[in-house]
């Protein structure tokens, strides 16, 4: 396929006259084509196709959705080599990684295909009428999740395909038979349009409303707040910084009928490290740590960028291992040119802050946007005397808190902000201290580890990416595995209409096939 530069407004490819160019992340040069950026005018366009394709989307059987979903996967897999070599030159990511991504993002489209056609995600449940009930009788209620309407899905930077064009925001909305308008980011803007391209093949080919998807290219933050603004958005999917999300969400909360807004926006996901764990593999911790911190250039937002322990010589073996293991990982090329400058400028005010000790950085880069990594030590004391220890860096950099008992341990605990994730090492003698320590664990985090790392995320149905405020900006959320369909539906009940008007799953013996629940009792078919 040949990049045009242009952008979606439904089945309609369209150019401007104002353009930006795609950036080679490891040379910083610019890349061909140019792009053309949307205006408010298309904006515009894109939510009215979206409105209008909404109903119509919503009613198409199961079937006819779940196909569509796995047309688009096929549709990317077809792109073969073409969208991994455009991939790495806009974002410096390996070709390995970007295999890997490729396979996670189709995954997820027909995991959620599956889902579609499960119906567990319908909320199917009646309750027969009782007209003989006393002293007043019941009536006919039936009720079942419907989709919330057009979603603005935003692009993520870190993940050009598992969080972007036809990553999981997208993926999950259109599952749950919602239109998606995706504002591409500026950094992939090549990857975004093969993306596009094939989900806008797969919307002709299953014979859909052309307004079930566009792609706007923006460089400007204005085209994604009148994205949020437009009055046909009714939910909104992001990853992104903190500031970022804070400002959709304020977009959103002061439109004239206020919608949701799920942002991912910021964690540090603490790795605690339990005595006699450290004890017996002190060294070994220290060096997987390390290879979590650093895969990607530290560029997930499941990064380790703290670590907390309880004093010991243990822990003096642990920070050896660590710092030689920074010392030696290489300089890595970052996403973009404003990323490197934001870690950049993170690991200097950790450098300049009395309250943390360098303890190693990690070899020299060689050629512009490379990460160099980063590792300090702060006592429990020290970190919770300045909350700007505890800010995300982006990036392969952490702080290790030395704590000098179980009690400092649970105060600096206590001092953290909402995580996506919390990680335990442990063996069974530090059980019972593990067991203290867990329930204050869950209320920080969404995801607890057990001897593990959190850098890698299952695409299933149990799992959870999301977390309290800031890890997310509603914490009964998801935005990876089959819950997260979950943001985009509502419930709506239907009290004694006749069969002939109900929707065709509520109406008497649809729901056999399908999980429901009658009259109170879960049925699985």
């Amino acid at each position: 396929m040949t990049l045009t530069g242009e952008f979606f407004i439904g089945q309609e490819r369209l150019a401007s006259r104002e353009q930006f160019r795609g950036i080679e992340a490891e040379t910083g040069r610019p890349l061909e084509p140019p792009f053309s950026l949307a205006g408010a005018e298309h904006v515009s366009r894109a939510c009215e196709l979206a409105e209008a394709a909404a109903r119509d989307y919503s009613m198409r059987p199961l079937s006819e959705r779940a196909a569509f979903l796995e047309m688009i996967a096929a549709n990317i897999e077809e792109l073969g080599d073409e969208l991994l070599e455009r991939a790495h030159l806009e974002t410096g990511l390996p070709p390995a990684r970007l295999t890997g991504e490729r396979g996670r993002t189709v995954g997820q489209l027909r995991l959620f295909a599956t889902e579609v056609r499960d119906g567990g995600w319908l909320g199917l449940r009646v309750d027969p009428a009782i007209p003989d009930r006393q002293p007043l009788p019941r009536s006919d209620l039936r009720s079942r999740n419907e989709p919330l309407g057009p979603v603005a899905v935003f692009g993520a930077s870190n993940f050009p395909l598992a969080f972007s064009v036809a990553g999981g925001d997208t993926a999950s909305a259109l599952a749950a038979g919602c239109p998606v308008v995706v504002k591409g980011h500026p950094a992939h803007p090549g990857t975004s349009e093969l993306v596009a391209g094939a989900i806008a093949r797969a919307v002709a080919a299953s014979g859909l409303p052309e307004g079930v998807f566009s792609l706007l290219n923006a460089v400007s933050n204005d085209v994604g707040a009148a994205l949020v603004a437009d009055s046909r958005i009714r939910a909104v999917g992001f990853t992104g910084s903190r500031g970022g999300g804070l400002a959709l969400m304020k977009i959103a909360a002061a439109r004239p009928v206020p919608i949701p807004v799920y942002a991912e926006m910021s964690a540090i996901n603490p790795v605690l490290l339990m005595p006699a764990a450290l004890e017996e593999k002190a060294e070994a911790l220290g060096a997987a740590y390390v290879a979590s911190l650093t895969m990607g250039a530290g560029q997930f937002c499941t990064n380790p960028g703290l670590v907390l322990a309880l004093e010991s010589p243990a822990l003096d073996r642990f920070l050896a291992a660590a710092a030689q293991a920074v010392s030696e990982a290489p300089a890595a090329t970052m996403l973009t040119p404003t990323i490197h400058a934001a870690f950049e400028k993170g690991v200097g005010q950790l450098l300049d802050n009395a309250c943390v000790v360098p303890l190693a950085r990690g070899r020299e880069g060689q050629g512009p946007h490379q990460g160099q990594a980063a590792l300090f030590l702060a006592s429990a004391d020290d970190f919770l005397a300045d909350d700007h220890v505890s800010q995300e860096v982006f990036g392969a950099s952490s702080v290790l808190v030395r704590c000098a008992g179980e009690a400092a341990l649970a105060r600096v605990i206590a001092r953290l902000e909402g995580q996506l994730t919390a990680t335990v090492h442990f063996t069974v003698a530090d059980e019972p201290l593990v067991a203290r320590l867990l329930p204050q664990l869950a209320e920080k985090a969404g995801r607890l580890i057990a001897n593990g790392w959190p850098t890698g995320v299952e695409v299933c149905h149990a799992m959870v990416h999301g977390g309290p405020f800031p890890a997310t900006s509603d914490g009964r959320s998801t935005s990876v595995g089959t819950r997260a369909i979950e943001r985009f539906l509502r419930p709506v009940c239907y009290q004694d209409f006749p069969a002939s008007l109900l929707p065709d799953l509520l109406r008497p013996g649809a729901q056999r096939g399908l999980p429901h629940r009658l009259d109170g009792r879960f049925l699985a078919e």
